[in-house]
């Protein structure tokens, strides 16, 4: 007969196991949903296999377990619902669900304790399953539900607040309507907020004024928030504030505390008053626009380097920069005390306040009458007005004017009638010449000063503090009757399991110390980041490529430390093998330094010579992790030999490392601007001409000829990199966005390299295909001239090439004057010269429309080139790559058509615990997102 101690736990253990086996099975039950709900199913789901197996499920390590912890199906063209019962998947801390077609109700994801990534946009649902769908999640650092324009009209959610470590919340066209919640003080972390292209209203929550906000987009409302844009001036963490297609009001704030802020769109608004000079002199500041509001005063004018847009309805005194009339400047003195109301900025027009200004009269070209009467003012009156040295006749009354009548008025040598009667003011009445007019009725204040207290409320007794005698006292809750009389047995049965868990975790907790402890190596940082320890440093919280979490964790495979990869990617390689190809990654082998890294030479075992582009997530901040993530999803789908190719990538604790083919000539920049520094010869026309067709190749592939479209947006010389046989191939695909269909233009956020950016994106941040032609035209001109595109060291008129060399393109017979003067060209070359540089000004023609496709550029350079002849036809059109073969599969192919080495051959991997063929090397030949667990 069992002990009776174990006779009493034995219920316990049932029901612990009961527990266990149920979630399991609501798992299965949710995952089985999942599968009927999706038409079709994903390839590789069925029935007949566990959804551990599933592509793009991950479940739980745990052998005794079958868990879901991940579900990632981006971009795969799926359609159908999603299960109901979503949120019984009690372990999911990733769903990626973004880029598809899914249709219907959006399920509830509440009470889901370890979610941390949500994306779910750029799909069709068409309603809210729960009205609270995203409360209790406390775990949650990241919810992307953009671009669900069908969801039916709903209020910003409220529940977000128990969300406490939210760092990236987008919920651009999703149908919020109302105003936004005063609740940003429950969202310390929070990085990047977007609520572009809904329809919110009111005016901006106080709150935003003490968040960490590096990224504010909420342009483009239906209808549009008001009030005064004045809380942005306290958002010192600013980088970018999209704020343009609403209704605010009131003048442009002091924005010198945002050392940060590079890009300010306020466009299409209703703001007045002046430019302030704090915002002109704000020098982290690269691109603001302006156009279609009711601002005064002078045209303001930024430093060089800033993208500036003024036009539309704006009422500036001229139309050129310039200093304003005196008496122009007075007046708007005078109206910034009224807060620069639209009334005025509606009429106060021009340059010469005596002609047609609202409220003026003149004798002569000098003001005399103001009459703002009953104009519904609010404000101040300000002491500006004693400057109208001509000044008889002054009209506030009936308005809402606060504070006191200026002292300074009294010095008006003409006046002769001040009416400030039916306002607020208040204070001490100045004492004016006998011979004034003085009109004060209705302002009951006047001649006192408001006491702290007016206006109070009488004694405190009314408070509410103590309970009135009527009142009933809350009942506290009884004690449970049965409290008493719990068992011993299974009191101490609690204690039991309670210390076995405590155990285990301490356990757990320990080794997963000691790994990492073991897991250090030389310079090397080889921390790992542990489950749910993301941490979001700086702006590493905003959406990455095609809505990715741009924030990468590592991941161990089983005890191989040193195996740590990107979780969508196909072609990872081993830290310890870069640590070797690199000699540790020493200084000798060090090839360049960038912005977010340094770049190493490697040297494989086959002597395949490789580059090695090194990263820290924590020095990157977002821009850099996206850049990483964008490489990867770029390089993976297309293949071109003009076009670099990314060999495979690394992510190792905080560090990110691509490995790109070897370009032993370096960059063009080298080679056209410091090959004298360099003992470089001089490029030839014929070499400049053939990268000119080479860079056209692959951009035209990038556009037209790939499997999905895709926009450089940074092509430059520094971005094009050449081989032993001063071939050119385009790199550096970090700011790749996808490009639309037809001629639409995507917005997004502005990146790139000004004097290679295009008008129209400089000014709107929207994009098409046209931006990477306007940068192709400024490498011409570049080639051509063998000057930079933007050249501090040059007189203002011929800094900026592209300005300067359109107006060479006028005269046909100012080219040879402008031309690299090393090139001494020839009759013949001159007549190639010209052609290319009519190409180049067609290219940067500033309205997109009148741009050519890159298929043109290229049929312009294939002449020039006389012995460009391709050995095959796969070389001339480039190529894909299937989705289902392995980087890795493709770079060999890829390889096999250039003729050159393969990096893979004879190498191996010692075994993991994953599938993963054995080759030390480190080289992966196909990558599951299972094998980095």
């Amino acid at each position: 007969m069992p002990h009776p101690k174990v006779q009493t736990l034995l219920p316990l253990f049932l029901a612990l196991f009961f527990l266990l086996s149920t979630a399991v099975a609501d798992d299965a039950t949710v995952m089985s949903a999942f599968l009927t709900t999706l038409t079709p199913p994903p390839p590789g789901w069925s029935t007949t296999t566990s959804h551990c197996s599933w592509p793009g499920i991950k479940c739980s390590s745990s052998s005794s377990s079958n868990r879901v912890t991940s579900i990632t199906l981006s971009s795969r063209s799926l359609t159908g619902t999603l299960p109901p019962n979503l949120n019984s998947l009690t372990q999911l801390t990733s769903l990626s669900l973004q880029n598809n077609f899914l249709s219907g109700p959006l399920p509830s994801l509440s009470s889901l304790p370890l979610l941390r990534s949500v994306f779910l946009d750029r799909n069709n649902f068409s309603s809210l399953s729960s009205p609270s769908p995203f409360s209790d999640l406390p775990s949650l650092q990241t919810l992307s539900l953009s671009n669900n324009p069908d969801l039916p009209p709903w209020p910003f959610p409220l529940e977000l607040t128990s969300s406490s470590n939210l760092a990236l919340l987008d919920l651009a066209s999703v149908s919020l309507a109302g105003p936004i919640p005063d609740l940003f003080a429950s969202f310390p972390s929070l990085r990047s907020l977007r609520l572009s292209y809904n329809n919110l209203t009111g005016i901006l929550p106080s709150s935003l004024a003490s968040s960490a906000i590096f990224n504010l987009w909420l342009n483009n409302q239906e209808i549009g928030f008001t009030g005064s844009i004045d809380i942005v001036s306290n958002m010192t963490q600013l980088s970018q504030a999209w704020l343009h297609k609403n209704r605010f009001t009131g003048s442009i704030p002091d924005l010198s505390s945002c050392e940060s802020l590079f890009d300010l769109q306020l466009r299409d608004n209703r703001l007045t008053g002046i430019v302030p000079d704090s915002l002109t002199r704000l020098a982290s500041l690269r691109n603001v626009s302006l156009d279609n509001n009711m601002l005064q005063g002078p045209v303001p004018e930024f430093g060089g380097g800033v993208t500036v847009t003024l036009g539309g309805i704006n009422s500036f005194c001229k139309d050129n920069v310039g200093p304003c009339d005196e008496r122009v400047m007075v007046l708007l003195e005078i109206a910034k005390g009224f807060g620069y109301p639209i009334g005025l900025a509606g009429s106060w027009k021009g340059n010469d306040p005596c002609n047609g200004w609202s409220f003026v009269v003149c004798n002569e070209g000098k003001i005399t009458t103001l009459n703002f009467g009953k104009q519904g003012l609010q404000g101040t009156i300000s002491p500006a007005f004693a400057k109208l040295v001509d000044l008889r006749s002054l009209y506030l009354n009936g308005n809402n004017l606060t504070g006191s009548i200026p002292e300074s008025l009294t010095s008006l040598p003409q006046l002769l009638t001040l009416d400030v009667s039916d306002n607020n003011l208040f204070g001490e009445v100045p004492k004016f010449p006998s011979n004034v007019k003085l009109v004060t009725a209705g302002n009951v204040l006047l001649g006192k000063f408001p006491s702290s207290g007016a206006g109070g409320s009488g004694s405190g007794s009314g408070s509410g503090s103590s309970p009135s005698v009527g009142s009933v006292p809350s009942e506290r809750p009884a004690p449970l009757g049965n409290a008493s009389s719990l068992r011993p047995a299974w009191v101490a049965g609690i204690v039991i399991i309670a210390l076995f868990f405590v155990a285990v975790v301490l356990f757990v907790s320990c080794k997963c110390y000691a790994k990492n402890r073991h897991k250090r190596f030389g310079r090397v940082d080889n921390s790992e980041s542990g489950k749910g320890n993301v941490k979001f440093d700086e702006m590493s919280v905003s959406k990455g490529y095609s809505g990715v979490p741009s924030e990468l964790q590592s991941q161990s495979s089983g005890d191989r430390s040193d195996l740590n990869a990107f979780e969508r990617g196909s072609a990872t390689i081993s830290i310890q093998v870069l640590r070797e190809v690199t000699n540790n990654f020493s200084e000798d082998r060090i090839l360049g330094r960038g912005g977010f890294g340094i770049v190493y030479k490697g040297e494989l075992p086959d002597g395949t010579q490789i580059a090695v582009k090194r990263m820290e997530s924590v020095a990157m901040g977002t821009k850099g992790l996206n850049e990483f993530q964008a490489e990867i999803a770029v390089l993976s789908k297309v293949r071109h030999r003009h076009l670099v190719a990314l060999l495979g990538y690394c992510i190792n604790g905080n560090e990110r490392i691509l490995v790109y083919e070897y370009m032993p000539q370096g960059s063009l920049t080298q080679h056209l601007f410091e090959w004298r520094e360099l003992g470089y010869a001089p490029l030839t026309w014929k070499q400049r001409v053939v990268v000119a067709l080479d860079v056209a190749r692959g951009v035209e592939y990038l556009h037209s000829l790939a499997q999905q479209s895709f926009i450089h947006r940074d092509l430059k010389p520094s971005n094009i990199l050449l081989g032993d046989d001063m071939k050119g191939k385009v790199a550096d695909f970090g700011l790749v966005k996808n490009a639309p269909d037809g001629k639409y233009s995507v917005e997004t956020r502005l990146a790139g390299t000004f004097g290679y950016l295009a008008p129209e994106y400089a000014a709107t941040g929207r994009v098409t295909t046209k931006v990477d032609v306007y940068a192709f035209g400024v490498v011409l001109m570049e080639l051509i001239t063998g000057r930079k595109a933007l050249d501090d060291n040059m007189p203002d008129e011929r800094a900026h090439l592209v300005s300067w060399f359109r107006r060479v393109l006028i005269n046909k017979e100012n080219i040879p004057k402008a031309i690299d003067q090393i090139l001494n060209p020839d009759e013949e070359t001159m007549e190639s010269i010209y052609k290319v540089a009519e190409l180049a000004g067609h290219c940067t023609a500033r309205e997109p429309y009148q741009r050519p496709d890159m298929g043109h550029a290229v049929n312009v350079l294939v002449p020039l080139v006389e012995q460009w002849k391709p050995t095959s036809h796969e070389e001339e059109d480039g190529y894909g790559i299937d989705l289902h073969t392995s980087l890795p599969q493709a770079v060999q192919r890829w390889q096999a058509n250039e003729g050159t080495s393969t990096v893979f051959n004879d190498m191996s991997l010692s075994q993991t615990q994953s599938s993963i063929p054995s080759k030390p090397s480190g080289f992966a030949d196909s990558f599951d997102s299972q094998d980095c667990r």
